[in-house]
């Protein structure tokens, strides 16, 4: 098999959480571990750091790795979901795992991926572990898929478990409130290994103590820590949060033996983009007017973005949007500006809520525009509609965004 076949196998043969939702969701590592144990447990050959949390994980993730990078380590890099190419979930060094790998793979062990019944996610965590193994990282920085406690990821135990905060998302899965969520989240704790926690909250943070004081880890909250934030390139006022996680994080890797100087943590907090490929962040696509995409897609996170847009000076703002169907639309529809012109689309993927009924839902609120039959379609039409001093904001979901970067 090609790697386009493989590819296609793999989407076409098994469910993906981003693609179909909860079906996809498997509350069980038994397949993870089977798996595992059949590669000759490759994520023991290298040293890892967690990462899981609401928002901010990907960006933390990419913050780190960028450091360690500049700090002179073989780094690893696992993310999900991606946004253009499946090769952006691995990285290492920045670089994508070259198609031939991922082709190898699925060609060697497709009877046992088959046979077992892996899910998509799954067998990505697989080939992102023996990848590294093979390129023999120094460490490797993995993001938490979804929840924690019984995320493929969850096999490892790593340097240091870090959850940047909690808000409420796949809460079909996760629970409806948000100490279960922490519950979930809390999971990655592992006995003995020192975890940050980015934001402290009255809801979540005695759940998080009581896990850490379970598992004998010491446990740090970051927005507790008074600090000097030096320079960083990643752009959005939530920004501020995730770059104190991971100031907080480098001081409790130093204390383990990495060695990782000033500069390197400097260079790295600039050069994320170069040195990760990381996109989607508060990334302004053009000037006059301007268009920013992000990739915020729950509350809190549409939060931080909207209100980051009304500290812009403009004379229209222009929001192109779309949601996946399962998207609580009553939790995020009072933070939308209502003088804002809307342009209502749907991803191309099968979660994706139908642009008709998301325009209605709008509509009822006061927040006024029209559908459009795609992604390209919305943006065209602002950009179309947008005069020189305007503001273009494109997001709702990170498959939005993904079509247009």
């Amino acid at each position: 098999m090609n790697y386009k076949q493989s590819l296609e196998w793999m989407l076409a043969q098994l469910p993906m959480y981003h693609r179909v939702g909860a079906q996809a969701f498997k509350k069980d590592l038994t397949n993870t571990i089977v798996l595992s144990n059949y590669l000759g447990n490759p994520h023991q050959n290298f040293k890892t750091i967690h990462v899981g949390g609401t928002n901010g994980k990907g960006s933390t993730s990419h913050m780190l790795a960028s450091i360690l990078q500049e700090a002179g380590y073989k780094v690893g890099l696992y993310t999900s979901p991606h946004l253009k190419d499946f090769r952006e979930r691995i990285k290492v060094n920045g670089v994508c795992i070259p198609k031939r790998k991922v082709s190898y793979f699925i060609t060697k062990h497709k009877d046992f991926l088959d046979q077992q019944g892996l899910s998509f996610f799954e067998m990505t965590v697989g080939l992102a572990f023996q990848y590294f193994s093979e390129q023999k990282v120094d460490v490797a920085v993995i993001e938490v898929g979804l929840g924690g406690r019984l995320d493929s990821t969850n096999i490892i135990t790593p340097e240091i478990s870090i959850i940047t905060n909690i808000s409420f998302d796949h809460v079909a899965m996760l629970g409806d409130t948000l100490s279960k969520i922490a519950f979930e989240k809390a999971g990655i704790i592992k006995s003995n290994v020192p975890v940050v926690i980015g934001e402290w909250h009255t809801e979540t943070s005695e759940v998080f103590i009581e896990k850490a004081r379970a598992m004998q880890a010491d446990i740090s909250f970051a927005s507790e820590v008074e600090m000097n934030l030096p320079p960083y390139e990643l752009k959005g006022n939530y920004q501020k949060n995730n770059v104190k996680t991971v100031l907080k994080s480098v001081e409790i890797l130093k204390s383990k033996g990495f060695e990782i100087p000033d500069f390197s943590l400097k260079a790295g907090l600039m050069n994320v983009v170069s040195n990760t490929g990381l996109q989607g962040r508060w990334q302004q696509l053009g000037s006059h007017p301007t268009v920013i995409v992000d990739t915020a897609h729950n509350k809190d996170g549409l939060q931080y973005t909207l209100q980051q847009i009304k500290e812009n000076t403009f004379e229209k703002l222009h929001i192109v949007l779309g949601v996946v169907s399962d998207k609580d639309l009553s939790g995020i529809l009072p933070l939308f500006p209502k003088e804002a012109m809307y342009y209502f689309c749907q991803p191309n993927i099968p979660r994706a809520l139908d642009k008709d009924i998301l325009k209605s839902k709008f509509n009822e609120f006061g927040l006024i525009g029209q559908s459009y039959a795609s992604v390209k379609q919305a943006v065209k039409e602002a950009k179309k509609k947008a005069n020189f001093n305007d503001f273009i904001y494109i997001g709702g979901s990170t498959f939005v965004v993904a079509e247009i970067v």
